[in-house]
Order: structure tokens, then sequence, then C-alpha cells
């Protein structure tokens, strides 16, 4: 037995909380509902809570104007869980009101209900917050609204973006030793040009010895990082970096964006999240009732690579005359063979939604093997680099201490 704490509502939206001793979270539920409670978030021990929303999702599109992307999707879970269970609309989003975390969060809430009391569709007060709310999520609230499926729509919204988080969150997990590692060699190569070499060169100074070619290398580069005029140089070069790869997104997008695609090992990868990415929101777009033309909208505009955006402007020709999607994607040079393969399968089987959000669970599988064989080789390659760089630090100096036994006395 485990002792559980429990957040649930009544049909009034009567917010209960307290704790309940059970063998498993589903004997919780059921008990919870055999009271007449709707039960809203379950964990183990006191920190359930927090731990929920520890759990959410981060993804860059949903988190803005001080709404975090964590408190969205335990909105959407929510919302979806007083729906299933029965309670009306307006008391949902009243029971949210009162859940919410944030000041932001609650004034939000408190918004989009006024509007739905006021006669308005749930999918047209979630579009005046556009900053938090974004297409995707308002067309296929629109699609459960339509289609009396808010309830199942909002559950798929949710599987959407938990999916995408955990694939997130496994990419940033398998990266950050890499970046950790680059971070302290790059810290333990500054303290050594900053602090370390400008004594040894006032020591090489005083000697007036010639020093190896290494040790006068090593110098140079400590003399430039000291030099007043780095404090102007280094912000200088990093704007001039900046600046160009502004230009290259915006006036240059779909040359930049094809020429990441043909980055060896990396423009793979970016590939297939790519194809994940498409197939995962095509597929529950069109699992959720939004018509194929509008679907295609919304996925080309939330795309990230202006290649895949501009493939998708043919495939909503090919689609509009009767031509299917696999040809016009193939012709993008994007999309691998088992990704046309399979749209082109559920095409002809009429079940193109499930075929896409097959082909991207098989691409998400895809891209964390790629990380996890990625960071496998780049940590190795990182401490390699990292030793071979202080190394040569290190060996220069004791090069140049060395030659003192030259200098005649």
């Amino acid at each position: 037995m485990a002792q559980f704490q429990y957040r649930a509502t009544d049909f009034q939206g009567k917010i209960v909380e307290g704790s309940m001793e059970a063998g498993e979270e589903r004997s919780v539920v059921q008990r919870l509902r055999e009271k007449g409670l709707i039960p809203i978030r379950i964990g183990a021990g006191a920190s359930a809570a927090p731990r929920a929303a520890g759990k959410a999702l981060a993804l860059p599109t949903f988190g803005r104007k001080g709404v975090k992307t964590s408190e969205l999707l335990i909105f959407t879970r929510e919302l979806a869980t007083l729906l299933q269970a029965g309670m009306p609309l307006d008391r949902s989003l009243t029971t949210l009101t009162q859940l919410a975390q944030t000041p932001e969060l609650k004034r939000v809430t408190s918004e989009i209900l006024e509007s739905v009391r006021g006669g308005t569709a749930l999918a047209e007060a979630l579009g005046q917050h556009p900053k938090v709310f974004p297409p995707l999520y308002v067309n296929m609230v629109k699609a459960g609204e339509v289609g009396g499926v808010l309830d199942q729509v909002l559950q798929r919204l949710v599987e959407y973006l938990q999916s995408a988080e955990e694939l997130r969150d496994e990419v940033i997990s398998a990266l950050t030793y890499p970046l950790i590692l680059v971070g302290v060699g790059g810290v333990s190569v500054a303290i050594l040009l900053v602090f370390v070499l400008p004594k040894f060169a006032t020591m090489f100074a005083d000697l007036g010895q010639a020093l190896p070619l290494s040790t006068r290398m090593m110098l140079a580069i400590s003399d430039a990082a000291t030099s007043p005029w780095s404090l102007i140089g280094v912000p200088a070069v990093a704007g001039a970096l900046y600046g160009l790869y502004r230009y290259l997104v915006t006036s240059k997008r779909l040359a930049f964006d094809a020429f990441k695609l043909r980055l060896p090992v990396v423009g793979n990868l970016l590939r297939l999240t790519e194809v994940a990415r498409f197939g995962r929101t095509l597929g529950v777009l069109l699992r959720s009732g939004v018509p194929m033309l509008q679907a295609l909208d919304i996925v080309r505009a939330v795309a990230t690579n202006q290649v895949v955006a501009q493939a998708l402007n043919e495939v909503q020709v090919g689609v509009r005359e009767g031509a299917g999607m696999a040809a016009p994607l193939g012709r993008s040079g994007v999309f691998p063979q088992l990704a046309l393969q399979m749209i082109a399968v559920g095409e002809d089987t009429g079940k193109l939604d499930e075929m896409l959000v097959t082909t991207a669970d098989f691409f998400d599988r895809e891209v964390r093997n790629d990380v996890k064989r990625l960071t496998r080789l780049l940590e190795p390659a990182m401490i390699l680099i990292m030793g071979l760089v202080v190394g040569f630090m290190v060996i220069s100096m004791l090069m140049a201490v060395f030659s003192i036994n030259d200098v005649d006395i």
C-alpha cells in the first residue's frame, strides 16, 4: 500500500484535496469517482503536484507571454479530464481558473471563460490569445467542437505534446554531457590563456631567450586574449556572426535550410526530425477531423524547415488535383523512401492518419537512436580534443622552460 496525494473536483466545481492509501493509482481514481468526485491530479507522496508539473512540455512554440509550456500542458490535460467526466465547459474553465498556478495563466483562463460565457466558441476564445495557443492547438479544438468530440481531441493534443516533449527531453539529455565537456574545456583553456600564460610570458621576456615556435604561438594567442582590443574584437566578431546568421535565415532561408539538410550526420538527423514532426502533426490533425487542405496549411505554417514547407505547397496542389501526397513529397528529396511508401499505403487503404502517426513513431525512434549514436561518438571526441588542446598548451610551456637550461650564465 502507498500514500497518494490527490486533487479532485465535484460537479459544482469545488476543489477537493487530500491523501488516500491505496495499492495503485487506479484504485484512487475509482474510489474518488465512487464519491462523486472528478480526479484531476494524482501522485504518490506529498510532492505529487510539483512532479506532475515538472513532467510537462517545453516546446518553444507554446510557452510565451508568461505562460510556461508546462502549465499549458497541464491546462490541456485537466480540461480534457473534466470534459470527459461530463462537466460543462464553463464550469470546467471555472475550475481551471481556480487551479491556475500563476497570475498570467489565471488571467488567460479567466478571459477565455468570459468569452465562452458570452457565447463565443472555445476555439475562437483560444484564438484571441495567439501568444499562448498556436494555430495547431486552435484548429484542433475547432475540429473537436464541430465534431462534438472536444474531450477526445484535447486528449490527442495531450498525447501529441507529451510525445514531442519526450523526444525533446531525450535529445537534450543526450547532449548535456558533451555540452558540459565543451564548457569545462573552454573554461580551462580561458583560464590558461588569461591567467597562467601571461605569468610565463613575463618570465620568458626577462630571460631574453629565443622561444620555441609553439610557445611563441601560445603566447601570441594569450596576448590577443588579454589585450584591451579583445573587449571590442570578440563582441564585434560575435555580432558579425549573428548578423550573418540572421541574413541566412531571412534573405537566404530556403538555401540555408537546404544546406543544413546536406550536412554530414547532422543533416540526416534534421531530416528525420522534420519527417517525424510532419507525420505526427498532420496525423493528429486528420485524426481530429481537420480537413486535409486546412491541415496541410497548418503543418506548413509550423514547419521549421523551408524545404519541407515548399514541398507542402506542392502537396496541396497535388491533393487538389487528386494526385495524392506521396508523389509530391518524393520530389522534394527530403522524405526517405520508407516514409513515402508508408504514406502511399495509408492513402491506398484510407488510413492515412494512422499511417502518418505510425511513421512519426518510427522516425522518432530513429532520431533517438541516431542521437544516442552521435553522443557516444561525441563524448570521446570531445575528451580527445580538449586533451589535445590543453596538452599542447602545457607542452609548449614546458618546452620553453626546458630551453632555459640553454641560457648562458
